[in-house]
């Protein structure tokens, strides 16, 4: 079963609690990267922490107020595929077309439900690859021409 990496800042924190409980109750693995309370904190500290923390055996859950944030932060790391989710559709796509390693949920945005529904779409969806591992390439080239 794959590991599930979380870390989130303050605005994070509830909704963090929320899937941790989740998963204890699930006994799916995860391991809580912080932060561990509501107290102000930097969301690049955390998605950073997360990020290297990142195996090929494990997801990651970035939760800020927003996800955008700490996808924004995430992204900045080479193999990081981070996406923004507030509906399950977003999860699925993200992971079946993007191959994304790392979920970012905005806790301002979205309820414990639906974060929920969510996080198990895209657990439980795996990259199509075929058309997609040649754009997913482009991605990853340093110095990128889009006319080319």
């Amino acid at each position: 079963m794959t590991t599930i990496l979380l870390a989130a800042d303050h605005a994070g924190f509830a909704l963090k609690s929320t899937l941790i409980e989740r998963f204890q109750a699930t006994y799916q693995p995860y391991t809580d990267l912080g932060t561990y309370t509501s107290d102000s904190v930097d969301y690049p500290d955390f998605a950073q922490r997360l990020v290297n923390a990142m195996t090929d055996d494990t997801v990651g859950i970035l939760i800020c107020g927003t996800g955008i944030g700490m996808s924004i932060a995430a992204n900045r790391f080479p193999g990081i595929r981070a996406a923004v989710a507030v509906t399950p559709e977003m999860a699925r796509l993200a992971r079946l077309h993007n191959n994304a390693n790392v979920l970012a949920l905005g806790g301002r945005l979205i309820d414990a439900e639906t974060a929920i529904g969510i996080v198990n779409t895209f657990l439980a969806t795996n990259f199509e690859g075929g058309r997609h591992d040649r754009r997913l390439s482009k991605i990853d080239l340093v110095g990128f021409d889009a006319g080319a």
